[in-house]
């Protein structure tokens, strides 16, 4: 893989994990923001002591309860891509030693990386071979 190439597909996974976190992140904030703030509601019906209070507070504490539902999602959310990811590159990398070890040759980073391309151009091949071809 060149280098351009390998930066190319990092920047595009960096890319898609900053999407993934920003979606969860506004999602959870959301959640979290809307509890919050019918919790805030109700603590206000209900309670004396927080209808007391005063609205840059109670608006205060709604917010600090967003931020951690959008915190919180948006970090739960990249831990499991991360972890999705690591689980499909370490599969993807005992198969790469396995078929190399069947060659004869020894897994290094350099040899896997070959052995990814090829696969890629394997992949490839077939996936056009069998667009081309009429059912």
């Amino acid at each position: 893989m060149s280098t351009n190439s390998g930066r190319a597909r990092r920047r595009e996974m960096v890319d898609e994990a900053y999407n993934l976190q920003v979606k969860a992140g506004l999602v959870g904030g959301a959640q979290y923001g809307a509890f919050a703030l019918g919790a805030a509601l109700l603590a206000h019906r209900t309670w004396p002591g927080f209808r007391r209070q005063t609205l840059a507070l109670k608006g205060f504490l709604v917010s600090i309860v967003a931020i951690h539902g959008l915190v919180y999602c948006a970090d739960s959310a990249l831990i499991s891509h991360e972890h999705h990811q690591r689980l499909s590159e370490a599969g993807l990398r005992r198969e790469a030693r396995i078929d190399l070890a069947r060659r004869g040759l020894v897994a290094t980073e350099s040899e896997i990386t070959k052995w990814k391309d090829e696969r890629a151009r394997a992949l490839r091949a077939e996936t056009q071979s069998q667009s081309q071809t009429p059912d």
